[in-house]
């Protein structure tokens, strides 16, 4: 929490990556100011829109708050909004809520909303999250182990579906090498690695992914270049 922005960082961001299909995703960040960030989410299959999110973030002294419009289509009256609100109590913990309100006439009774609440405690070195709601349990604990490894892990329990999926993951950054290495799995067998390369002196990332989901045998692999 706070609003001091890094000095390194540039707004706004472009992010996007696309396949040999022409299906495209993209993400545009912008530090409107000090205390307020904002991030746009697109995603086009086939040709045509499958989905939208704008995010807008604030950042107070002792409070994070933010809200999520997601795929708004004013023309056939569908959508979903979710607002976030986290608050310092102490040095240590944080306590907060989340309401999410969706509509549209694929829900029953046209309009839903449900509601959470979440903690945080962190320590020196780590960070554990819990969220309890309507749908669900979500639980996640991040450790940083020295100044270039982190690994974390985190489940999550659908009560509607009645089933849980467990994740853990890592990231290894190679300073001389100018490279990021991020990988995870999980309990449903998928496997995922991210590497992230930055061509300096050049202000540009190139970007390798690669995912496997061995119950499916479906693999995927992608490729990305970002300026900034």
């Amino acid at each position: 929490m706070g609003d001091q922005v890094s000095p390194t960082e540039v707004y706004p961001i472009l992010v996007g990556d696309i396949d040999p299909s022409g299906n495209l995703n993209a993400n545009i960040i912008h530090q409107l100011s000090p205390n307020i960030r904002t991030k746009f989410v697109a995603q086009i299959d086939g040709g045509k829109w499958q989905a939208t999110q704008l995010t807008t973030d604030y950042k107070g002294r002792t409070s994070t708050s933010s809200l999520t419009l997601g795929n708004i289509d004013v023309l056939n009256g569908t959508g979903l909004a979710v607002a976030h609100y986290l608050q310092q109590v102490t040095a240590k913990v944080a306590l907060g809520s989340e309401l999410a309100y969706q509509y549209g006439p694929q829900i029953p009774g046209g309009q839903i909303a449900l509601h959470s609440i979440a903690a945080r405690y962190s320590g020196s070195n780590f960070t554990a999250t819990g969220t309890l709601g309507g749908a669900g349990l979500h639980l996640c604990y991040h450790q940083k182990c020295s100044e270039n490894l982190q690994i974390a892990t985190e489940l999550e329990t659908s009560l509607r579906m009645q089933e849980s999926v467990a994740t853990s993951g890592f990231q290894v950054e190679i300073p001389k090498a100018n490279c990021t290495f991020r990988g995870k799995i999980d309990s449903n067998g998928t496997v995922g690695a991210v590497m992230e390369k930055k061509l300096t002196p050049l202000p540009f990332c190139l970007t390798l992914s690669a995912m496997h989901n061995h119950p499916k045998n479906k693999f995927k692999l992608g490729v990305g270049f970002s300026i900034g």
